[in-house]
């Protein structure tokens, strides 16, 4: 079984090669979004988002559940209407911070 710092170095590793494909920086601010609000659902990104970069519902809920999953650092919560609400997970909440340079 790993210890707590090498999930985190995993999770650190994942994080910095997906970063390492953005070629629009659109997943930086993404994951910037989460560290300023804390909780958001698809839509409050898109709508966030729209501002700065040309993006659909599609694309933004594909990043999120990628994140989710795959780096593992999101947290799902289901909300009474049916939606999902997002928060970024405490415990990588330093590692999100040092690695997309939030102000």
């Amino acid at each position: 079984m790993r210890s707590p710092s090498e999930i985190k170095r995993v999770v650190e590793g994942r994080l910095q090669s997906y970063l390492s494909r953005d070629r629009t920086g659109i997943r930086r601010e993404l994951l910037r979004l989460f560290v300023k609000i804390k909780s958001l659902t698809i839509a409050e990104l898109v709508a966030l988002l729209q501002t700065q970069f040309a993006v659909t519902f599609h694309a933004i809920a594909s990043m999120v559940g990628i994140i989710a999953s795959r780096i593992g650092i999101l947290h799902a919560l289901r909300n009474a209407d049916g939606s999902n609400t997002y928060e970024l997970k405490e415990k990588y909440f330093d590692i999100v911070v040092r690695i997309v340079g939030v102000n």
